[in-house]
């Protein structure tokens, strides 16, 4: 028999018992239409539902670009700290340093708003966590009390380098 012979299984109506055909039967000729009384499939009904959303564009994202206005100096003053604070309970996986300690914030700056960019890098830009880290980051910032949104902005210039690490972690690195 072979692996998928169940396929072709029949039930008699009158014993109630399911009989099999055997290895040596020749096959169908043809298959059954799906839901036909040969063929115990049947389509679930989802099937039928209209499928243009899947072929359809993707949308951009809502707000994808930045909204923040020119730093405000007071703003900035009042949440800075915390988002600092924040922003250091994200750790590269890779490094046991925070990414702030590590030099990879460049900017923080907050709007009249108290809408937050935050301008940082990766290690590398071939970094596994190029995806995860931006993510955390932004979210971290935004749950921040006052801060009404948050966005993340990577760039590359200038280059991150280990002269851009804080004391503390090049210590905890063992590059002293």
């Amino acid at each position: 028999m072979g692996m998928f012979s169940f396929l072709t299984g029949k039930k008699d109506d009158d014993a109630g018992t399911t009989t099999v055909e055997g290895a040596g039967s020749p096959a169908p000729s043809a298959v059954p239409a799906a839901g036909t009384p040969d063929t115990p499939f049947a389509p679930p009904a989802a099937w039928d539902m209209n499928t243009s959303a899947l072929t359809a564009p993707v949308p951009a994202p809502a707000a994808a670009t930045p909204q923040v206005g020119p730093a405000d100096p007071v703003a900035t003053a009042e949440l800075q700290g915390p988002i600092i604070e924040a922003i250091k309970t994200v750790f590269d996986p890779e490094i046991p340093v925070d990414i702030y300690e590590l030099g990879l914030i460049y900017d923080i700056i907050v709007d009249a708003e108290r809408r937050v960019l935050i301008n940082m890098t990766l290690t590398s830009p071939a970094c596994p966590s190029a995806q995860q880290l931006p993510s955390e980051v932004r979210y971290k910032a935004k749950a921040v009390p006052g801060v009404t949104d948050a966005w993340v902005e990577i760039v590359w210039e200038p280059a991150w380098g280990k002269e851009r690490m804080s004391e503390a972690a090049k210590l905890s690195l063992g590059f002293f």
